[in-house]
């Protein structure tokens, strides 16, 4: 958007504007143009419908701007030429047809100076017809679009202006299509065109007539599915005309139509039979939808049915649609219901009454009208909330009155959170682990089907078949997020939870003389708005100790953490976390400022604390359950929602999570769990405008390019980056405590920590007996199976990683650094690596600067007694993760600790992280700090009030 506004800027020149269209898409065309300078000297549309005028037609009488509503152009294939007359009075230079349904002559079309142009919803000569985006779907197209072309006596065969292209997700509808790309970027581009013809730099591409095709208009009567096909072309034709003109078939004597499918790859679930007409397979009503089966034998899942009445259903309440029983309602729900009748009336003001009766979209009612009317109620009942399927279920007012006050009541709840396992008997225990995404509270596929395999690196085998994220999943992700903060319960029950001492207003409407102590009693007061949901955090963090072993289980067996390791530190320390955060929740806290006013001093100014919105956090493989929580719980405890991307070799523990915040009570869009592919998912999440906070772990080169990405909309960052951490180790230390820290600074977790010891400095009289000593222990380390419980080292992550390792130890050797233990695989099934010692090892050399991030220890030896020379070469580094000292000599170490430049130091010690903590680097190691108080201000903003009084 960003760029898109500093395009604008290049241009100069304004024209004399005919808008001649309608809809919503024509009403924003017109108002961006305005915007841009532009003027439009006359609006022409189609005439009131039910007593209703066209959005292009209201916003243009509300601004002044003439508007003519012609119901037809030509008769009998001739120009009206009292039509065209009071077109040409405007004297527009240009006509714009953003959206246009009526057949305009060409004495009108060619009459400007510059001409006409037209939006059309295909990447022509593709498609060309009123059906454009229906046939982009029914015929599987991999990519959709739009075009702006100049106008001719053709039917869309005009020079080509622009173009725009996107990706069709494997289940995207029509209104998908449009609501993602084709509406907001066509806006867009209607105006750059106009740009484009006003500076003279607009071209005029032929149109090829290779590939052309032309295809019908798309009418209920044509619409009904063809049984003999494969499950994907079904799909394609059933998601083809969703929602306009609506596929259907014949069940039980009547035309069903058929919304929301989407391809179906697992066993055939269970479920009731049900007979279509035409099919040569029964469907099955399933838990979950329709399941109807190609000719292939593949299926595909349909979630909603609409029955020639008009009603609505969920396909998995197909026999059980009309077992609902009317409702009694209470005094205050009629004074709703009627609320909600008047909201309908001012809608349908053709409908003389509103009766139990009435039909909402048989009334006139369209897709426009249906947004307005949520908005309308929401602002009544903010505690009602309906979505835009709920009308469709209920176009009835009476019905949709039922269904309001059912969600009023909170008996509409979810059903219980269904959920399909890969179980596996493993570690004298079956763990079921979820593996599709999560959003919005439920565990759903990929929108476009497509999964990976993630694989256990103690075997190199496969674990499950995991979902893979698309673009379309992020928007859905990143809107629940939104909704959740904005308008869901999230957001709801922060502020029903608030118990402050004392409220602003109380204090500020005391008299005057007694606000002497004003200032204190204000800096007392909670000015957090979201306060008291510890409740929730501490049963999440209760259900994760609950199901420690299954976490740690899932852990090993999908990150390689030896078990012993997983249950203490990986969930161990999640489980603390989340505590502690917990605790942060009705302790965030404003502050009452004096400020230096005018005498006599009736100002007041103070800060509050809110949450940012909707956060994209972003975790890396080496602990996956452990950087979820760290991020995770500080910035639930700030009252923010999340759309939390795992790293793609380690999904499992983050999906658990997810199970386990659903039990927690935790309201839908909350959390939201995309496992997939970072450059893809991690990318999108960066740039989307709705996300307002990224956190970040991980390598450098990626934190960089999410900090460009993050600049669309100048989102807060906060990254955790790479480390090549220093440990300098004198020879005044007691040497035994230093080899065993030593090795756990570097073999910690097979080395794959980010603070990881990745260069030590050895004082030289110490040097030989120390490396002498670390061999040896090595030497006693038991490398194998995670799960077992008495090994000390487990497998690398990922193979791709360890064929890095590999490289890694090659490159050290030929650049001439000593290998004194280790480099090489172990031989056996999966992906171990030795435990490995470098010496010798140079100031110029690779592996003096970069990060190993696995179990390599680098050794330099220093010069007696040089605690400066060793400091200077200990900070040549861009990183400035974490850094230690072994010494006995507290003053040597706390001057050591205050020129290391590094954002945590060890004096030693090593390793000894803690929630209260906090921690990040310096450098190229990120900025922004996890754990600790500093933690949650990542996830705040401070807002500044100045009060008169």
């Amino acid at each position: 958007m960003d760029c898109f506004n500093s395009f604008y800027q290049t241009y100069q020149h304004k024209l004399k504007l005919a808008l001649i269209g309608q809809s919503i898409f024509g009403q924003e065309v017109y108002n961006k143009l305005r915007k841009e300078g532009h003027k439009v000297v006359g609006v022409f549309t189609v005439p009131d419908k039910n007593g209703q005028a066209d959005p292009l037609a209201l916003a243009a009488e509300k601004d002044g701007t003439p508007v003519f509503k012609f119901p037809r152009w030509r008769a009998k294939g001739k120009p009206i030429q009292e039509v065209v007359a009071a077109y040409k009075s405007v004297g527009a230079e240009l006509n714009v047809l953003p959206f246009c349904t009526q057949f305009i002559p060409m004495d009108v079309i060619d009459c400007p100076k510059h001409g006409s142009i037209i939006y059309h919803p295909s990447i022509l000569p593709r498609h060309r017809g009123a059906s454009a985006i229906n046939w982009t779907l029914i015929q599987g197209d991999k990519k959709a679009g739009f075009t702006i072309f100049w106008a001719d006596d053709g039917l869309d065969t005009g020079p080509i202006l622009l173009q725009r292209e996107c990706d069709v997700g494997q289940n995207d509808t029509v209104d998908d299509l449009y609501n993602r790309f084709l509406f907001p970027e066509g806006v867009k581009a209607m105006v750059e065109a106009v740009h484009l013809i006003a500076d003279g730099k607009a071209p005029r591409i032929p149109q090829p007539e290779e590939g052309a095709t032309y295809e019908g208009i798309q009418k209920k009567e044509n619409a009904e599915i063809s049984w003999d096909q494969p499950a994907t072309a079904l799909h394609n034709w059933i998601r083809g005309h969703d929602k306009v003109p609506g596929a259907w078939a014949t069940i039980d004597g009547q035309a069903v139509t058929f919304y929301g499918s989407s391809l179906l790859d697992a066993s055939v679930p269970a479920g009731q039979e049900l007979a279509i007409k035409g099919a040569s397979r029964p469907g099955l009503v399933t838990k979950n939808g329709l399941v109807i089966f190609g000719n292939d034998g593949k299926m595909v899942l349909v979630r909603s049915l609409q029955f020639e009445d008009g009603k609505m259903i969920p396909a998995s309440k197909y026999f059980s649609a009309d077992e609902t029983t009317t409702l009694e309602l209470t005094e205050e729900e009629k004074k709703m219901a009627e609320d909600i009748r008047a909201i309908w009336k001012g809608i349908l003001s053709n409908v003389a009454v509103i009766e139990d009766s009435t039909d909402f979209f048989k009334s006139g009612a369209s897709s426009m009208h249906v947004v307005r009317m949520l908005e309308e109620i929401k602002q009544k009942y903010s505690g009602l909330q309906l979505q835009n399927e709920d009308v469709y279920m209920a176009t009835k007012f009476a019905d949709f009155i039922q269904m309001a006050v059912r969600k009023f009541r909170g008996e509409d709840k979810e059903e219980e959170l269904v959920i399909d396992y890969v179980s596996k008997n493993v570690n004298n225990m079956t763990v079921n682990m979820p593996y599709q995404c999560f959003i919005n509270g439920q565990f759903i596929n990929a929108d476009d089907g497509k999964t990976y395999d993630t694989i256990n690196p103690a075997d190199g085998s496969i674990i499950a078949s995991v979902s893979s994220a698309s673009l379309a999943d992020v928007d859905k992700a990143v809107a629940a997020a939104k909704e959740a903060f904005e308008n869901g319960e999230w957001g709801r029950m922060n502020m029903e939870n608030l118990r402050p001492r004392e409220t602003i207003g109380q204090i500020l409407n005391v008299p005057r003389h007694m606000k002497c102590d004003l200032h204190y009693r204000l800096g007392t007061l909670n000015l957090d708005i979201w306060v008291s949901l510890n409740d929730l955090r501490l049963r999440l963090a209760d259900l994760m100790e609950e199901h420690q072993e299954e976490l740690a289980t899932i852990e090993s067996i999908d990150s390689g953490a030896v078990y012993t390791l997983a249950l203490k530190t990986h969930v161990g320390m999640s489980v603390q976390t989340f505590r502690y955060f917990a605790g942060w929740c009705d302790k965030i806290q404003g502050a009452t400022i004096p400020i230096n006013q005018a005498r006599p001093n009736h100002n007041l100014t103070f800060t509050k604390k809110e949450p940012i919105g909707v956060c994209a956090i972003v975790i890396p493989w080496n602990y996956p359950l452990m950087m979820l929580a760290w991020k995770s719980a500080a910035c639930l405890a700030a009252g923010n929602t999340l759309v939390l991307k795992p790293a793609q070799v380690t999904p499992l523990t983050s999906l658990k999570f997810a199970e386990l915040s659903v039990k927690a009570g935790f309201p839908k869009g909350v959390i939201n769990i995309l496992p997939g592919s970072g450059g893809l998912v991690g990318q999108h999440l960066s740039e989307h405008p709705d996300v307002r906070k990224v956190g970040f772990t991980g390598s450098t080169p990626t934190g960089k390019q999410i900090m460009k990405s993050a600049a669309t909309n100048l989102k807060k960052v906060s990254l955790e980056l790479g480390g090549k951490s220093p440990l300098i180790i004198f020879n005044d230390c007691e040497l035994d405590r230093a080899v065993k820290m030593g090795m756990g600074a570097v073999y910690f977790n097979k080395g794959e920590n980010c603070i990881a010891a990745g260069r030590l400095f050895v004082e030289e009289s110490i040097h030989d007996e120390f490396v002498r000593k670390v061999v040896e222990e090595i030497k006693k380390m038991k490398i194998g199976d995670p799960l077992d419980r008495s090994t000390d080292h487990g497998p690398q992550n990922h193979k791709a990683h360890l064929e890095k390792l590999l490289q890694y130890c090659e490159t050290g050797v030929k650049e001439g650094a000593t290998l004194v233990y280790g480099g090489k695989q172990v031989c056996r099934p999966g992906f171990f690596m030795e435990p490995t010692v470098f010496t010798d090892v140079e100031d110029h050399m690779y592996i003096a600067q970069e990060e190993s991030f696995g179990p390599v220890m680098v050794i330099s030896k220093f010069k007696n007694g040089d605690v400066d020379g060793v400091l200077r070469r200990a900070n040549t580094t861009e990183y400035g993760l974490a850094s230690g000292v072994f010494t006995k000599d507290i003053s040597k170490a706390l001057y050591i600790s205050e020129k290391l430049e590094a954002g945590t130091v060890f004096i030693n010690t090593y390793n000894k992280t803690d929630v209260a903590a906090p921690f990040g680097g310096f450098k190229q190691s990120g900025f922004g700090k996890d754990l600790g108080e500093e933690a949650l201000h990542e996830y705040l903003r401070t807002k500044a009030i100045t009060v008169e009084y």
